[in-house]
């Protein structure tokens, strides 16, 4: 078995990216490989094979090895619910909510879940590649580190960093990184990463060679700026425009407001790439602008961010939308939020108690401990139409307004559309990710004819055999395979 760990120099520096594209390259060489990532913090989620919840960036490495995702491949999950709380996730299940200096307390447990997890992946694995945290040269961090060092200390795996040079500063990245390491850390690092490079790679050569003279490590590749590349991200809101295609004025107008405790903002990646729809996400404080669909996205911290959306005024300008007959999703939390009231008893979501929802739906919703995790397929209640997707919440919700359902998962009725057909809910994650679901639903919004089938999953898979195919040419296989593969696997 073959463990190689990929840290990165910075947040955002390629480390997914890299993790998912090294995976799917092994992949079609036929190497059994398996994505790892031992502690992850990120609201960008996704429910695994095993009923349990993993973080949104190993589910697509799981995809990219062929696998269905397991919780094994990312045993501790931190989500934020506030600027210093979050919910600690241990091999897929909700164990409590911690505080910042209650986690690192609780370290030393997390750790053997870590362990715990990956000895089983290598117990069924010929390789197994592995994603840091972060920085892995976070000083007020490393003591009881489980994300970076602290894991490839303990199990003994040799490090690649990855920097990003398009934000610049890639070699003082590299070398600044390296001396914050201990000496044991320092020499577990056997290549560099170079990612995001814009222009002619001969004129970086000169920095090349002195960076493998400055620190005696060879610079494994150089990733060049892949533009338009499609990978689901592991946790930031993309800043990217809407795809390409129709005129602006022949395309819906879809937005979607950045809450501060915005979940599974991936739901929207189907909508962002579709070429007839005109998709924003847009900051809370911003202008709102005009759109023929509304979509108030997953929360976790429901009560929270819909008083911060009150405050900022997108009540009225939802109300103003809905009078102008303009349409409206919630989806998870964003369901919640279309309610009355929402409840809150033991604290789930920061402090105990209710709240007022939009009003919308006649139905309330209460936080539970349980959290329900399910992979589902189903149907549309209001055209033939397949739906396929996950629920991941921790809220029930009652009232009449379940009784005119939006979907029919599993032969259940599930969510609501309002008696004016201009409100729907759901708790279903990846609502537009099926292309019979997602043309539907832009047709309920109102876009008067579909005039291209649009596959997002082909695009999902295409995204990643795009990456692999660079990484196949741009990365020194004469190195990375002394960690990858074994003797007698040599593909290269």
């Amino acid at each position: 078995m073959k463990t190689l760990m990929i840290q990165g120099t910075t947040s955002d520096a390629g480390k997914s990216t890299l993790v998912a594209g090294l995976c799917r390259v092994l992949y079609r060489k036929g190497v059994k490989v398996a994505p790892f990532k031992p502690q992850n913090m990120a609201l960008n989620s996704a429910v695994t094979s095993d009923g349990g919840e993993i973080g949104r960036a190993q589910a697509v490495q799981a995809q990219a090895c062929g696998l269905s995702p397991h919780t094994d491949m990312n045993p501790v999950l931190l989500k934020p619910n506030s600027d210093t709380g979050c919910q600690v996730v241990i091999q897929g299940k909700v164990v409590c909510n911690l505080e910042a200096t209650g986690y690192h307390a609780y370290k030393p447990t997390a750790m053997g879940a870590v362990l715990d997890s990956y000895a089983r992946l290598v117990s069924q694995y010929d390789a197994i590649v592995v994603e840091g945290a972060g920085s892995t040269a976070e000083i007020n961090l490393r003591e009881g580190d489980i994300a970076n060092m602290g894991f490839a200390e303990a199990v003994d795996c040799p490090v690649i960093l990855i920097a990003d040079i398009d934000r610049g500063g890639v070699f003082a990245h590299i070398v600044g990184t390296l001396a914050l390491l201990s000496d044991s850390e320092r020499a577990r690092v056997v290549g560099f990463v170079i990612n995001r490079f814009r222009g002619d790679i001969a004129l970086l050569q000169s920095g090349l060679d002195w960076l493998e003279a400055e620190t005696g490590k060879p610079v494994i590749g150089v990733i060049p700026y892949l533009h338009d590349l499609h990978i689901e991200a592991e946790d930031a809101v993309p800043n990217t425009a809407s795809s390409q295609g129709e005129s602006a004025e022949n395309k819906l107008r879809v937005i979607v407001p950045i809450l501060p405790h915005i979940s599974n903002h991936t739901d929207f990646d189907a909508l962002r790439l579709h070429p007839q729809v005109d998709f924003k996400f847009v900051k809370i404080n911003e202008t709102i602008p005009a759109a023929d669909l509304i979509i108030l996205p997953g929360s976790k911290n429901v009560r929270g961010d819909l008083e911060y959306l009150r405050a900022n005024g997108w009540e009225q300008a939802l109300t103003k939308h809905l009078r102008y007959g303009g349409k409206v999703i919630g989806i998870c939390g964003g369901f919640q939020m279309l309610g009355m009231q929402m409840h809150d008893p033991n604290a789930i979501e920061g402090t105990a108690g209710s709240g007022k929802g939009l009003g919308w739906l006649e139905m309330e919703t209460t936080l539970t401990p349980e959290k329900r995790l399910v992979q589902t397929i189903g149907k549309l209640s209001f055209a033939d139409a397949k739906v396929t997707g996950y629920e991941i919440h921790m809220g029930v919700s009652t009232g009449i307004a379940l009784n005119h359902p939006a979907l029919i998962l599993d032969g259940q009725p599930e969510g609501a559309i309002s008696q004016d057909n201009q409100i729907a809910g759901t708790y279903l994650h990846g609502l537009f990710d099926h292309a019979e679901s997602c043309a539907a639903w832009l047709t309920w919004a109102g876009l008067k004819q579909i005039s291209a089938q649009f596959d997002y999953e082909q695009i999902r898979e295409a995204g990643l055999d795009r990456l692999a195919d660079c990484l196949d040419s741009c990365l020194d296989w004469s190195r990375l395979s002394e960690y990858l593969i074994t003797a007698n696997e040599k593909l290269y």
